[in-house]
C-alpha cells in the first residue's frame, strides 16, 4: 500500500526571506492560490510577529484560501504565539508552527540558554499553542547538528506537551543523505511516540543536498516534507517541490510514496513564483527550466520521434507543459488568445484579458508569430498586482557611436503629466536618470538584467530590475521588442512596488530560519 506524502509548502514564509525575493500582499495572495490548486497540503503563510505586512499577509490568507491548512510560523515565545494564534484565527483549518534551536552550537552562540532551559520553552510554547489550535508543528532548529540523545528528549516532550507534527531540519543544509535517513530512523526507533504523529523534514540545498535528503528521509519514515516552489529560500534554498514530487511519482516503484500534488499546476506555479519575485529559473533547472524536455543531440531527437521514453522519463504534459500548437498570428481573435493562454495556465478575464490582447496585438503587428513565451512575457507585464501610480506615457531615446546618449520622458503619475530631460553614458541610463529626476523616489538600483525571451532579431527583450529602499527590495519586470523601452518599463514597475509600501514599511525583528 502506498504512502501518502504530506506537501508542506514554505514559499511565503521561508522563500520569501530569501534576500530580494519579497512579495507585497496582493502578490502573496496571488502564490497562495495557486498553492491552493497544486493541492499542497499545507501553506506556510509568513512569520506573523515579525512585522504588521506578515501579519495582514496570513490573516488575508486564512481568510480566502480554502483547502491547504493554513501555517503561521513562530518562535517559541508568549507573544509570538499569540499574534500568530490572532492571525490564523480566520483560517478553516490552522495550524501553528513553534520553533526553537536545539544544536549545541545554537545554544551557546545564538540562544545562550541550557539544554534543560530550551527543553522547558519548547514545552511551554506547544502547550501554548494547543490552547489555540488542535494542530500544532514544533520544529527543532538545526536538528541534523544536534546531540540525538538530547534530540530524542526534546521531541518526546513536546509530543508529550501536545504537537501533532515534529519537523527535524537540516536548517544549514550540512547533512549527508545517509547520515540524515540515519536520524530519522533513530528518532522513529527510539521515540515510540512518533507512531502517534507526523514526521517531517526541512532540508536547505547548501550543499545542494536539499531534495536527496528530503528522499532519503522520506524511505526512513517520515511523512511530511517542507519544500518550496523553484527550490527559493535562504542562502542556496530549499527542496524544490516540482523536484521531490515528481521524483515521488515518477519513481512510485522505489519509493512506495504518492502525495495530493496535482502536478498539471507545477510549471504555472513555477512561472508565477518567476514572475512575482524576478528569480529566472535556469534552463537546465530540473522539471520546470526551459531545457528540461528539450532535445539537441541527433541521437536524443531520433530516438525521441521514434518513442518518448527512451529519453524522457515523464511526460511534459504531467508537469503542465504542453505540446499543442496553436499559431497566433495578428489575425487571431481573443477567443484564440484566451484559449492558448489557458492552454499554458493562464486564467484572464475581464480587463486583465483585454490588456494583454491588446499588447498582443502591438507584438503581433511586429512578429510573424506569437509564441508561448511571448505571450507568458505579455500576461506578467499587465498583471501586475499593484496599482500604477506611474505610468510610461512618452519616451524618445538617442544614441549612438558619436552621440551623446539622451532621453526625453513624459510619465504620468496619475492623470497629471510630468515631462522631462537627461542623458547618460548609455540610452538606459539616461532613460533612469530622467525617470529618477522626475519621480523623486529614494532608491538604489540594486540588479538589473535583459535577456532574449526567444530567438532571432524580432524577439521580445525582457528585463527585471530590483531597486532597495529602507532594507527592503523590490523587483519590475517588462518586456518589449524595444530593449530600452522595457528597461524603462520595469524600472518604473519597481518603483511603483515600492511607493505601494512606502507607508507600510516592514521592520522585522528577527528573521527565524528553520
Amino acid at each position: 500500500m502506498e504512502r501518502r506524502i504530506t506537501i508542506f509548502d514554505t514559499t511565503l514564509r521561508d522563500g520569501e526571506q530569501c534576500p530580494g525575493a519579497g512579495m507585497n500582499l496582493e502578490e502573496k495572495l496571488q502564490v497562495a492560490h495557486q498553492l491552493a490548486r497544486l493541492r499542497v497540503d499545507v501553506i506556510e503563510a509568513g512569520f506573523p510577529y515579525s512585522s504588521p505586512g506578515d501579519f495582514e499577509a496570513v490573516k488575508r490568507i486564512s481568510e480566502q484560501i480554502d483547502g491547504p491548512i493554513i501555517a503561521g510560523l513562530c518562535r517559541a515565545r508568549r507573544e509570538d504565539l499569540e499574534r500568530t494564534g490572532e492571525a490564523l484565527r480566520p483560517a478553516r483549518r490552522s495550524r501553528i508552527h513553534t520553533v526553537i534551536a536545539t544544536s549545541d552550537i545554537h545554544l551557546k552562540h545564538k540562544l545562550r540558554k541550557t539544554r534543560d532551559e530550551v527543553l522547558e520553552q519548547a514545552v511551554a510554547a506547544v502547550k501554548l499553542a494547543r490552547t489555540m489550535v488542535d494542530d500544532v508543528e514544533f520544529s527543532a532548529e538545526d536538528a541534523s547538528r544536534t546531540d540525538v540523545e538530547y534530540l530524542c528528549r526534546v521531541v518526546e516532550a513536546v509530543i508529550a506537551a501536545g504537537a501533532t507534527t515534529v519537523n527535524l531540519p537540516d536548517t544549514v543544509g550540512y547533512a549527508m543523505p545517509d547520515e540524515y535517513g540515519a536520524l530519522i530512523r533513530q528518532i522513529r526507533e527510539r521515540v515510540p511516540a512518533t507512531d502517534n504523529i507526523v514526521l517531517s523534514v526541512h532540508c536547505h540545498n547548501d550543499l545542494g543536498l536539499a531534495v536527496a535528503n528530503s528522499l532519503e528521509a522520506v524511505r526512513n519514515g517520515a511523512q511530511q516534507v517542507e519544500c518550496t516552489i523553484n527550490g527559493i529560500g535562504e542562502r542556496a534554498g530549499n527542496a524544490a517541490l516540482e523536484e521531490f514530487v515528481m521524483a515521488l511519482a515518477t519513481r512510485k516503484d522505489y519509493y512506495g510514496c504518492t502525495t495530493r500534488i496535482d502536478t498539471r499546476e507545477i510549471y504555472r506555479a513555477s512561472r508565477l513564483v518567476r514572475d512575482i519575485t524576478g528569480f529566472a529559473v535556469q534552463p537546465n533547472k530540473a522539471i520546470v527550466g526551459s531545457n528540461a524536455f528539450a532535445h539537441a543531440s541527433g541521437i536524443h531527437q531520433d530516438g525521441i520521434l521514434k518513442e518518448k521514453q527512451t529519453y524522457e522519463i515523464m511526460r511534459p504534459e504531467d508537469v503542465g507543459w504542453t505540446e499543442k500548437s496553436l499559431v497566433l498570428t495578428s489575425r487571431s481573435g481573443r477567443h484564440a488568445v484566451r484559449h492558448r493562454l489557458q492552454e499554458i495556465g493562464y486564467d484572464l478575464v475581464g480587463a486583465e484579458i483585454e490588456r494583454v490582447y491588446e499588447r498582443f496585438l502591438e507584438l503581433a503587428d511586429k512578429k510573424k508569430e506569437v509564441l508561448d513565451a511571448d505571450l507568458e512575457a505579455l500576461v506578467a507585464d499587465e498583471t501586475s498586482a499593484v496599482e500604477a501610480e506611474y505610468q510610461l506615457d512618452y519616451m524618445h531615446v538617442i544614441s549612438g557611436a558619436r552621440q551623446i546618449p539622451s532621453a526625453v520622458i513624459r510619465i504620468l503619475r496619475g492623470n497629471e503629466p510630468i515631462t522631462g530631460a537627461g542623458v547618460g553614458v548609455g540610452p538606459v541610463d539616461a532613460v533612469y536618470k530622467t525617470i529618477d529626476a522626475l519621480l523623486q523616489v529614494e532608491h538604489k538600483l540594486v540588479d538589473f538584467n535583459v535577456h532574449s525571451v526567444t530567438g532571432g532579431t524580432e524577439a521580445l527583450g525582457e528585463c527585471t530590475v530590483k531597486v532597495g529602499a529602507a532594507g527592503e527590495i523590490f523587483t519590475g519586470r517588462a518586456s518589449s521588442t524595444d530593449i530600452v523601452e522595457a528597461s524603462a518599463k520595469a524600472y518604473i514597475q519597481a518603483l511603483n512596488k515600492l511607493s505601494y509600501h512606502v507607508g507600510a514599511h516592514r521592520t522585522r525583528e528577527s528573521e527565524v530560519s528553520v
